[in-house]
């Protein structure tokens, strides 16, 4: 099950990444469920090697593109972020202590930040594009304006996926004219 998981969460993001038209140093957030993936309730019955999967399916497609991963921890961290230290530093993301284990944080940010080269965590973000497996919940990681990306993949085992792509405000009324490029 571990392959299909793979491999469907990476043809997923690939096509998150073209139609959200990320590029290098965007940041798309990733909340997962493991124990929605096996299909139990959220938070139950969290599966390091299910996160495993998930991250073998994403981080590589991503690392390629130049695209940073951010990791949305559980409720037992109030939702924190990890990420590279590298994508702290570029964005001036205050970095805050702790470290996601199993129980608190969940299997997919506790598998991220073991993988990692130097992992930090920050306790909000502005995601250019963000992936909810098994409704985690991932909207307040979101920059504002959050437009539904709907995708050929609907699940990631037994786990709803919900995606998401960001676009600017627009401003100015009915006389603005606005960029076609970037909506």
């Amino acid at each position: 099950m571990t392959e299909k998981i793979s491999e469907d969460i990476s043809m997923a993001v690939l096509e998150l990444i073209e139609t959200a038209n990320l590029k290098k140093n965007d940041i798309l957030v990733v909340g997962c469920s493991t124990s929605e993936i096996m299909g139990h309730k959220i938070g139950s019955e969290s599966v390091l090697e299910v996160a495993g999967a998930v991250f073998a399916g994403i981080y590589p497609v991503l690392e390629e593109k130049g695209i940073f991963l951010a990791a949305q921890c559980c409720e037992h961290l109030n939702r924190a972020i990890i990420l590279e230290e590298e994508a702290a530093r570029y964005y001036h993301y205050e970095v805050v202590n702790v470290r996601p284990q199993i129980k608190a944080g969940g299997a997919f940010a506790t598998v991220c930040y073991d993988a990692f080269q130097s992992p930090v965590a920050v306790e909000e973000i502005k995601a250019d594009a963000g992936m909810d497996i098994g409704d985690t919940l991932i909207g307040m990681h979101l920059k504002k304006v959050a437009v539904p990306v709907r995708l050929q993949i609907k699940t990631i085992g037994l786990a709803n996926l919900v995606c998401a792509r960001t676009r600017p405000k627009f401003i100015g009324g009915e006389r603005a004219c606005y960029n076609k490029e970037i909506m």
